[in-house]
């Protein structure tokens, strides 16, 4: 079954991310658990962690229909120590918060060398970070984003993810997010049907599709390759819609969620019901 959803605000309580969820039609969201541009948050308390399991049942969400996100503050490759160890702390913090409601996977932006470590250290750095954070938590897996490739932020390549995988020491604990403007930008070609097919190829045989734990569906405001991160509306901008309607028909991508990150919220109930409408 296909998981169409977006990422809808969890204001006032991650509970509230359910109704806005169901509000726009969704079978699937994500959600922040917290702040998204603060290190530290109040601890969930127990009444809005029951609220947030009981709205779940109630409209019938499960775990591999919710993809929730890390703080954009987390860096797990941070070149200076002090910063590296506060990244640790928070993403274990979230880990944990996943946890606490019942969900099962925690998607983040691998990490940044900024100019100041190699490309090797920052990947060992980053796949160090998973590895504690996995030793500290249980039950939620470490969902790797692939990214556009701006500035100095690791995970455009495919080969760069499966470097840090194959670096996780429990393998059944981490997975991938891809996000179709992050490809594009990146240079995986996702506009074309000949594109799409070498891409997810690609994929398949550098990481492999048992990691794929969700999708971003993003529309790309600037050209193939421009490593710049821009999101539009599925039928606007430089992307096309024929990878929209090559992931609602391939079965390899049903039980996950699928999230919007479209730039305009109020396209998000008829982008739902446009991806579902090429579903066979």
């Amino acid at each position: 079954m296909k998981y169409f959803g977006a990422h809808v605000s969890a204001s006032g309580g991650v509970y509230n991310a359910i109704d806005n969820a169901v509000a726009i039609g969704a079978n699937a969201f994500a959600l922040f658990t917290k702040n998204q541009r603060q290190w530290i948050a109040k601890p969930l308390e127990p009444a809005e962690i029951e609220k947030f399991k009981a709205g779940c049942a109630k409209h019938g969400f499960k775990p591999n229909q919710i993809l929730p996100h890390d703080s954009y503050l987390i860096n797990l490759g941070a070149p200076v120590e002090e910063n590296l160890q506060k990244s640790r702390e928070a993403f274990i913090d979230e880990m944990s918060r996943c946890a606490q409601l019942g969900l099962d996977r925690l998607n983040f932006h691998p990490g940044s060398h900024l100019k100041m470590i190699s490309v090797d250290e920052c990947l060992k750095r980053i796949a160090e970070s998973i590895n504690i954070a996995l030793d500290k938590t249980s039950g939620v897996t470490a969902v790797i984003e692939n990214t556009a490739g701006q500035g100095s932020n690791l995970g455009s390549k495919f080969e760069e993810i499966a470097a840090i995988i194959d670096m996780v020491e429990d393998k059944s604990r981490v997975g991938v997010c891809i996000d179709t403007c992050h490809s594009f930008a990146a240079g995986y070609d996702f506009s074309t049907d000949n594109g799409i097919s070498a891409a997810f190829s690609n994929f398949d045989n550098i990481i492999g599709f048992k990691y794929l734990c969700g999708m971003h569906l993003n529309g790309a405001m600037k050209a193939l390759a421009s490593h710049v991160d821009r999101h539009t509306p599925l039928k606007d901008g430089y992307l096309g819609p024929k990878v929209f309607e090559y992931i609602a028909r391939d079965p390899r991508f049903d039980e996950i969620p699928l999230i919007l990150e479209t730039p305009d919220e109020a396209q998000w109930p008829q982008e739902i019901e446009w991806l579902k409408s090429f579903i066979c």
